[in-house]
């Protein structure tokens, strides 16, 4: 199954880059506007983990 890198929601896209900065500042990776192909697989992996963690997070404080 190919997946795409483009939004459902365009409009989300703004959100989305600012989620992304906040989960990186947050687990200390460097990451700056536009592309950032020098990253490490960890630390890349980071930020998407952190985001997943956030993402649950809130959706279990919304079940409370």
């Amino acid at each position: 199954m190919a997946t795409s890198n483009k939004a459902l929601v365009p409009e989300a896209r703004n959100a989305l880059d600012r989620f992304k900065m906040e989960a990186a500042n947050e687990v200390g990776v460097n990451l700056k506007q536009g592309y950032n192909g020098d990253l490490t697989s960890k630390q890349a992996g980071s930020i998407g983990g952190q985001m997943v963690k956030k993402i649950i997070q809130n959706y279990e404080n919304g079940l409370k």
